[in-house]
């Protein structure tokens, strides 16, 4: 038996930022990601967002790489938001993500950053809160790619 652990903070965006999920409805877009996570084996400790932008804190079992869970989560999810009506004007996840990993000390800070992205966001833009995520953990940003999906 191994025994291990990887907590991640994850965090993508719609196709081209559209604020395409609406605030009265994101609770039904969380279970769903919940449920997919819970499929997976995974621990999800807090699920976030804004119209334009998801923040999911999850621990992946040794199994699961981070690039297959979101590409999972951005898969199942793009199917079942395309064919609910309560998401209208969704069209698509943005191509790349960004997934940063933590210590288990860090989990109740992240997950406060995750609960306080309303309050947040009245101060800070997502492209803004994005470069600085980037910045903060080493990442180079080419300019060329940042934030583009075509």
């Amino acid at each position: 038996m191994s025994y291990t652990t990887s907590y991640y903070h994850i965090v993508f965006r719609t196709y081209r930022s559209e604020p395409s999920i609406p605030v009265e409805h994101e609770r039904e877009l969380y279970a769903y990601i919940y449920g997919i996570a819970k499929n997976l084996h995974c621990q999800t400790y807090r699920i976030g967002g804004m119209p334009d932008h998801i923040h999911i804190f999850v621990s992946l079992p040794s199994s699961l790489s981070l690039a297959s869970f979101v590409q999972r989560v951005k898969t199942d999810t793009s199917k079942w938001l395309k064919g609910n009506s309560h998401f209208p004007d969704f069209r698509g996840w943005g191509r790349e993500y960004a997934g940063f990993s933590y210590n288990l000390e860090d989990k109740d800070n992240v997950v406060g950053y995750i609960m306080r992205q309303k309050e947040h966001h009245r101060r800070r833009t997502f492209a803004e809160e994005y470069r600085a995520f980037l910045q903060e953990n080493g990442i180079t940003i080419d300019e060329r790619y940042f934030l583009r999906d075509e």
